[in-house]
């Protein structure tokens, strides 16, 4: 729970700092990113898998 916290902190700041300074935010679109951080968890999830699986 206290890595999410500092997550959305650090975010915050990110956000804010990008705003101040009138630069795009550096995040990709809201449902394409979030796909992509899915895809991300799901392939390490995967790995793990095989590889428990299979080599171990």
């Amino acid at each position: 729970m206290n890595e999410i916290l500092l997550a959305v902190f650090a975010g915050l700041i990110v956000g804010v700092f990008f705003s101040a300074i009138k630069l795009p935010l550096p995040a990709p679109p809201v449902l394409p990113g979030i796909m992509g951080i899915v895809g991300v968890y799901l392939g390490g999830i995967a790995y793990q898998t095989i590889v428990e699986r299979f080599f171990s």
